[in-house]
């Protein structure tokens, strides 16, 4: 009891252990495994899946596109099957729960990369003229998609309505007369639709689900967060969302500080009472090369005090997750910590531009960064 009172003191619920969600981009995984690529933890060959689960991951994060059939037409002879459609979530999907980690899937809405620079339509739907029928194609996919794999038994806890939908969707390229979905243009109304079709196929499949899947939206680079919210909430009325998610790549992403998330994180928190996640993140190791596909990361200039070292990684990475909980936020998504070099091919070459980054060194073999999900914090 409280003095002078005779009301009972409210009870504070202690947070809940591993409520935090430490994840990882998986979307690579299996393509990498069927071309040569192996992981290995103490020179001891695993099951990648399996290595991040026992590093502390307890999210799997994976992308979907639509009709991705380029993923196998760029082998030469072309490969059986495509990576990143849906049969291939499902397996993800499958080997991810398997290790009891939870899912992230992520809707690109289109056949290949969606990120702030292209959003190009999938092949399918680029006869649509109507918003209404845009509406109803993004509504009847995600629906089937959602109803696919939870038949399976396979329901995701989480999904992205869109992937670093910066300028919106659908505006690479679009042909004439294409309901234009580009908010750098103003186009929040039909943005908003869109999105509004996507979480009402979420929330139609969950109504009789146990799995209650939360939904994200997202975009690149925390500057751009208050932007895009206040005016997808104001001028798009997409309001029955979860999560706000963003990506943050310090190297590209200068304008917001290391030292600078946590306050990011709390004031979206605030503004937005909905929980704050980051779905990208990535910190080179190396600047060194693997492969003859050039790296991303590596010519740039380290963070103060985060050297491009394992030990810089391993750090970085502790210091980043500490800003999102100090800030209020519910979780960080390392962006394909399992890019390894392979005989993989991608629109562009051959291996990776990303295996300075992984939590693999070029043996295969798990480096310390991976172990930054059990740090102390």
């Amino acid at each position: 009891m409280s003095c002078g009172s005779n009301e009972p003191d409210p009870i504070v619920e202690p947070p809940i252990p591993g409520d935090f969600y430490f994840g990882s981009d998986l979307s690579y995984v299996n393509q990498i495994l069927n071309h040569d690529g192996v992981y290995k933890d103490l020179n001891i060959v695993k099951d990648p899946y399996q290595i991040f689960k026992e590093n502390g991951n307890n999210l799997v994060r994976l992308r979907l596109w639509h009709n991705p059939a380029w993923t196998k037409e760029v082998y030469d002879p072309a490969g059986s099957q495509l990576y990143n459609d849906l049969k291939d979530v499902e397996k993800s999907i499958t080997l991810a729960k398997a290790q009891g980690m939870k899912v992230l899937l992520d809707f690109h809405y289109s056949d290949e990369w969606a990120d702030p620079g292209k959003q190009y339509i999938p092949a399918a739907w680029e006869e649509i003229k109507s918003i209404t029928v845009l509406k109803d194609s993004v509504y009847n996919y995600t629906f089937k998609t959602l109803q696919y794999l939870n038949s399976k038994g396979l329901l995701p806890e989480l999904v992205q309505i869109g992937n670093e939908t910066n300028c919106g969707m659908f505006f690479s390229e679009a042909p004439t007369g294409f309901p234009t979905c580009n908010v750098c243009d103003g186009s929040w109304s039909n943005m908003g639709a869109v999105l509004n079709a996507g979480i009402k196929a979420v929330r139609d499949i969950t109504a009789t689900t146990t799995i209650k899947t939360k939904i994200i939206l997202h975009v690149a680079d925390p500057k751009n967060v208050q932007w895009w919210f206040d005016n997808i909430l104001s001028q798009g009325s997409v309001t029955d969302f979860d999560m706000v998610g963003f990506s943050y790549y310090p190297l590209w992403h200068t304008t917001v500080g290391i030292n600078d998330i946590s306050t990011s994180v709390s004031g979206f928190k605030s503004r937005y009472l909905k929980d704050v996640i980051i779905l990208e993140t990535a910190y080179p190791w190396t600047t060194a090369g693997d492969d003859s596909y050039n790296n991303q990361f590596g010519p740039q200039t380290p963070v103060s005090g985060f050297p491009f070292t394992v030990q810089g990684q391993y750090d970085f990475m502790k210091k980043l997750t500490t800003e999102v909980k100090d800030g209020g936020g519910i979780g960080v998504v390392y962006w394909e910590p399992a890019w390894i070099t392979s005989n993989l091919k991608d629109l562009w070459g051959t291996g990776s531009t990303w295996e300075n980054c992984a939590f693999f060194d070029f043996d295969g073999n798990k480096i310390k960064g991976i172990e930054y999900m059990k740090a102390d914090f």
